[in-house]
């Protein structure tokens, strides 16, 4: 087969991200016409972050290099606007003075930076020539750091009310921008009674176009909240037990965000699930209502009744009748996007309900139906309108008996007694009442004994390739047969991070480890972060997305695809099979420092916006890694806290989402959580992987674990190397080993002791090879690869090809000559480290300078993509000057970059020298 080639057009790429910001931008408040922006007009801008714009959150979801990032000034002048340039430069010269605080590294930045102190009479001049005011308002959290119910965080700074106060004294029109990856207290900040306020969220490197967009009024704004916005943080029903570093009793069971909110507590809410205004109005009119088999057919007429084309979300809700098992008073089970409507024209839609979207799951047996989703009989009433509070009854059916949707046998479920809410009606309202969650009485391991795959017989190398495999010239077990033990030990061991295998400064490699498994032909499969674009440690500069939660405020799946389509396209084309996302858990308490990464507090809606990921990823080829699978819904403690979920919880919540992206986005690809999920790591939980994901959802990807996580077996402590008891859960790869070929776990002296069947790892083996037979790696492997043809990208001479990446090999000691790389402004040097003596290192950089003894030339170290010091030489007059710095070097193979801010420096060497080899 000869190799192709498709275009990758940069622009159409900025473009289409741009309208992924501009209908993902959620607008709040609009008074007094301050919006759209009056193109007379000369517009203040203030706030510090408008110079520093979050593109994403922290940690492996936004650790995108990238060539530039348009900020909202840029957007705004890209857009012809008038910008106030007197205050502008105030800012860039106290900035200058006050440089960005990057904190201390993975999982220590801070949530946001110290705002510049306003004068009074600065705010007042500036109101003379300016009547229009921006406040730019700045947040981030991520991996391994939820934010904190604090100023600087969830709160509002003194410094920050301080500006507000300000600004709305001497400025007609007040516009808040909400620059954050979360949503954020918003009593404070109504308070000061701002004209208009939006969540613009982190857009991306593009960001400031796509928000500039909504603000002139080129693209009307047509985001819908994904969340529920309450009047105070402890309202939510998660928040008495967030955060706990133990155990995480979900007692609100199934009642999360709305279906909370809507079902007991509307007078809670400042803003409702699915919220956003326009510049324009709309009529949302049902025009026809078909009952089939499955499923419900609605037909929508919505016609644009205002003064600006815009597009509108039709949103359709469910409430089912109470009956046994309790039911929340509204449930998404519908939605649909306009295209652009100008003012008077209208859209005919139709939108499809499935039976299974508004099923209940049964967990007790109280309907006669136990572990199985049914419609309880009654009376099904649906309501249509452009946000959860304003919709309006158009149809309802009765239910004459209950009905099996769907049969399953009890999993998953919790073994600790808690309490879960319960609905009663009280003088015509709901109220709470609590009752006993069922406790499994489920024997994993029996569970596991009793459906053991059955072995096939060992043949050794018969000549069979998997290409052979492909071609349908032989079966995937005569493949199979060839594998030794040994064999089948690397398979399940991904590679990482940084493996030479793969493309350089990449996540990971799985697959073909060991020179054996490349020996049959089994390709290396390459998996990179993540959510919101690629992350390549080596430098190499790549195309950073709108985060997950700004993504589904688009409510958009047929732009989503659009989007991940040219994603794709850029994978192929740095030879990555997997990007590590969509992140799918559920935004479960707004303090979860990952919500950025996540798209809602709904599981339909995570599961269809996940879908139209995957299916813009799978028509070029490539995939995406669904994640965080299950129940990751706070980074506190994330690696030991339990999850205590009732069995209906995570069928209805937990679960539903990526039910949903492995049966409607065909997801070949999914990444399991680091913590325990009711007392069972979910690296080794048969249950979740088995169980859920095959026997009932019909998987038939592979599955991987996060990096480094921990493992162990019912009543167990955790292992990390019981790769064993993953292999039995058929969760088919490790990640990361340092080396694929030879790892320090139980895998062989388990098939030895027989605690372990070859047939479970015969099985894991064949999970992954049958994904690897269909992937770009196959083909780069057999020389049929894609070539990509990126057009209109603007030239970056600091980007790194990742292909000039060389490694060298580090036993304990290790000069490196840097005498011959570029050094100028704006540069990087990539190189790797195949480390064959792990421990810390004692580092030291020699470099000298001619330039005057005042000149100060910074250079930054990265490792793993994250900023590990900062050196600063000044003139040297031609002298060697040395830093040190002690550095741990613990994977097998490690990237590291330096990042040469200002030119004038002579490197000369790099030197790694052994000084322990504790932890």
């Amino acid at each position: 087969m000869a190799q192709t080639e498709k275009t990758l057009d940069w622009e159409q790429y900025l473009k289409t991200a741009a309208q992924v910001v501009s209908e993902g931008i959620v607008m709040l408040k609009n008074d007094n016409d301050a919006l759209p922006l009056n193109p007379d007009d000369e517009i203040a801008l203030f706030g510090r972050i408008q110079l520093h714009y979050y593109k994403s959150g922290t940690g492996s979801g936004g650790m995108v290099n990238v060539s530039k990032i348009t900020g909202i000034p840029d957007g705004l002048l890209e857009n012809g606007v008038s910008v106030n340039e007197e205050l502008l430069d105030v800012y860039r010269k106290w900035d200058s003075e006050n440089p960005f605080d990057l904190g201390d590294g993975w999982g220590k930045e801070p949530w946001s930076q110290t705002e510049m102190p306003l004068d009074e009479a600065l705010v007042a001049h500036v109101s003379e020539s300016s009547h229009t005011a921006i406040v730019i308002i700045g947040r981030t959290a991520g991996e391994e750091q939820d934010n904190s119910l604090h100023e600087g965080s969830y709160l509002l700074t003194s410094a920050e009310k301080d500006m507000l106060a300000k600004v709305r004294r001497h400025f007609p029109k007040m516009i808040v921008l909400l620059n954050v990856g979360n949503i954020i207290d918003m009593n404070e900040l109504l308070s000061f009674d701002p004209d208009s306020v939006l969540y613009v969220w982190q857009g991306g490197m593009t960001g400031g176009t796509g928000t500039a967009d909504v603000l002139t009024g080129k693209i009307s704004p047509c985001g819908k909240l994904t969340d529920t916005i309450a009047a105070n943080v402890n309202d939510y029903p998660s928040a008495p037990y967030f955060g706990d570093p133990y155990r995480n009793f979900y007692s609100e069971d199934i009642y999360v965000g709305y279906r909370y909110f809507e079902t007991f507590a509307r007078d809670k809410v400042l803003y409702p699930f699915g919220f956003g205004l326009s510049y324009t109005t709309f009529d949302i009119a049902i025009t026809g209502a078909k009952q089939l088999s499955d499923k419900w057919d609605f037909t929508v007429k919505v016609t644009n009744t205002g003064n600006y084309s815009g597009k509108e979300v039709v949103q359709i809700y469910c409430k089912a009748p109470q009956g046994r098992l309790g039911k929340p008073s509204r449930v998404l089970c519908g939605y649909e996007k306009t295209d652009t409507l100008a003012p008077g024209k209208s859209q005919v839609m139709t939108i499809s309900v499935s039976n299974a979207q508004i099923a209940s799951y049964d967990d007790s047996g109280v309907t006669g139906h136990a572990h199985c989703f049914v419609l309880e009989e009654g009376t099904y009433r649906f309501y249509a309108g452009s946000d959860v509070r304003s919709a309006k009854e158009f149809y309802h059916c009765p239910q004459n008996s209950t009905e099996v949707i769907s049969r399953h046998e009890q999993a998953l479920a919790p073994v600790e007694s808690f309490d879960r809410i319960h609905p009663e009606i009280s003088e015509g309202r709901y109220v709470i009442r609590m009752e006993n969650v069922p406790l499994s009485h489920v024997d994993e391991a029996k569970r596991r004994q009793d459906n053991l795959p059955k072995e096939i017989p060992f043949t050794g190398d018969k000549g069979i390739r998997l290409a052979d495999v492909k071609n349908g010239t032989y079966t995937m077990d005569e493949f199979i047969a060839q594998l030794t033990d040994y064999d089948l030990s690397c398979m399940i061991r991904g590679e990482g991070m940084n493996s030479p295998k793969v493309t350089a400064g990449t996540a990971a490699a799985f697959g073909g480890v060991s020179d054996e498994l490349t020996a049959l032909g089994i390709p290396c499969g390459c998996c990179d972060d993540g959510p919101s674009g690629m992350r390549l440690d080596c430098g190499t500069k790549a195309f950073s997305l709108p985060n997950g939660t700004m993504i589904a405020c688009t409510f958009n799946r047929t732009l989503i695809r659009e989007l991940f389509s040219l994603t794709g396209l850029e994978m192929i084309a740095n030879k990555v099979d997997c990007l590590l996302g969509p992140g799918m858990n559920i935004h479960r308490h707004p303090l979860n420092g990952r919500n950025f990464e996540y798209f809602s507090e709904d599981p339909f809606l995570t599961g269809t916006i996940a879908s139209a990921q995957l299916k813009g990823l799978h028509s070029t080829g490539v995939t995406g890694t669904i994640k965080h699978f299950c129940g990751n819904n706070q980074e506190t403690d994330r690696h030991d806290t339990n999850a205590v979920i009732s069995e209906r919880a995570l069928r209805e919540i937990y679960l539903k989402g990526f039910e949903i992206a492995v049966k409607e986005g065909n997801a070949d690809s999914i990444m399991t959580t680091y913590g325990p999920v009711n007392g069972v790591w979910t690296a080794a939980n048969y249950d979740l992987t088995t169980q859920i994901l095959r026997n009932d959802w019909g998987f038939t990807g592979f599955a991987m674990t996060d990096w480094w996580a921990k493992i162990n077996r019912r009543g167990q402590a955790v292992d990390k190397s019981d790769l064993a008891a993953m292999a039995m859960a058929q969760n088919d790869v490790y990640m990361v080993c340092s080396c694929g070929a030879q790892n320090d776990d139980n895998i062989l002296a388990s098939l030895k002791d027989g605690s372990l069947q070859r047939s479970e790892l015969q099985r894991c083996a064949a999970n992954i090879c049958r994904f690897l037979m269909n992937t770009h790696a196959m083909n780069r492997l057999l020389g049929t690869e894609c070539r990509i043809n990126i057009i209109n990208r603007p030239a970056d001479e600091s980007d790194v090809d990742e292909s000039t990446v060389k490694f060298y090999e580090l036993d304990g000691d290790l000069t490196i000559d840097l005498s011959d790389i570029c050094t100028d402004k704006g540069t990087n040097y990539s190189f790797g480290l195949d480390i064959l003596t792990a421990g810390t290192y004692e580092m030291t950089l020699t470099a000298s300078s001619t330039q005057s003894e005042v000149a100060q030339i910074p250079v930054t170290l990265f490792s793993l993509g994250t900023a590990y010091g900062t050196f600063t030489w000044n003139g040297t007059n031609g002298l060697s000057v040395s830093y040190q710095i002690d550095i741990p070097l613990f994977s097998r193979y490690t990237n590291l970059r330096l990042f040469f801010a200002q030119g004038g420096l002579d490197m000369h060497s790099i030197r790694f020298r052994l000084v322990s080899t504790e932890l």
